[in-house]
Order: structure tokens, then C-alpha cells, then sequence
């Protein structure tokens, strides 16, 4: 999993600090480790944190067919890293969230990370998109404070 930091101030130590959370929340999908998942998060209440996904025009024309009211970007309150999470440990399947293009930017007190995704549930795609988090720098660490991303359909599904 290469990573690439953009120019500014990207102070090695903390490009490193930054891989490790991603590193972090993504052994932790595979593993179903929920302490270890929402402990990357800047605040113990979901509804501190952004999490929004927007899904592409030919996403949404598919699910329109059976969900008329559904949108391209929907506030869902229920929709949250800790739903998320949840939604991993309890399933039957195996999930992981594979990353690629990786690039983080950090002046040592606030960072992003941004990523091509593709997420397996049992090894197939269902979905896969663009990933961007915003993290602070606090005492206990890095933290996730936001994560926005796309979702398309997987090309066989389109």
C-alpha cells in the first residue's frame, strides 16, 4: 500500500502517524475490531464526526427504480462510523476496504487522506469510489473528524 505525501509541510513523523490510522481502520474493518475502529474517531458520538457519501448519476437512476425518493447525497443520521462498524461485526460476510492512490497533506495539526476505495463483502466488490478524511491532531493523536466519499456501483453491476 504505497503513500504519497503532497508537498507543504509533511513532517515525516506525521505522515507516518497519519498512515497508521489508515492502516489502523482498515485491519480493523477485516478483523471486526470495533474498539480498536471507533477509537480512531475524534469524538465517542457519532454525530460529531462527518460521514456522507454521495453516489454516482447511474447509481442513483438504478436505486430510483425501486426507492423513488432516493438522492444523490442524503444526510441519514442512522449513517455513522459507528453504524458502520456495527454493520461489519454482526454480518455473516467478510468485509474489507481496499485502498489505493493513497495521498496525505498535514502541517502537524490537521491532516487529510484521500484514496481510491473499493469495498469486498466475502472478496466481491459491491461498491467503490473516492475516500477523503479530515484528522486533527490531538492529545491521544491523530483523529478522524469527517469522511466523505463516492460510491459507484461495481462495472460488471452498471
Amino acid at each position: 500500500m504505497p503513500f504519497a505525501a503532497s508537498a507543504g509541510h509533511n513532517e515525516a513523523k506525521d505522515v507516518a502517524a497519519i498512515q497508521d490510522v489508515v492502516e489502523k481502520f482498515r485491519t480493523s474493518i477485516i478483523q471486526r475490531d470495533k474498539p480498536t475502529f471507533t477509537g480512531l474517531f475524534f469524538s465517542e458520538k457519532p454525530e460529531r464526526v462527518t460521514w456522507q457519501f454521495v453516489v454516482d448519476d447511474a447509481r442513483l437512476a438504478r436505486v430510483q427504480k425501486t426507492k423513488p425518493e432516493a438522492r444523490k447525497a442524503r444526510h441519514l443520521a442512522k449513517v455513522n462510523y459507528l453504524t458502520f462498524i456495527d454493520s461489519i461485526v454482526s454480518s455473516e460476510k467478510s468485509s474489507e476496504e481496499v485502498f489505493s492512490d493513497i495521498r496525505i497533506d498535514t502541517d502537524g495539526e490537521v491532516g487529510s487522506v484521500d484514496f481510491d476505495y473499493q469495498f469486498l463483502a466475502d472478496g466481491k466488490q459491491t461498491n467503490w469510489g473516492r475516500e477523503k478524511w479530515h484528522l486533527l491532531r490531538t492529545e491521544a493523536g491523530w483523529k478522524i473528524i469527517s469522511v466523505i466519499w463516492s460510491v459507484h456501483d461495481p462495472v460488471g453491476d452498471r
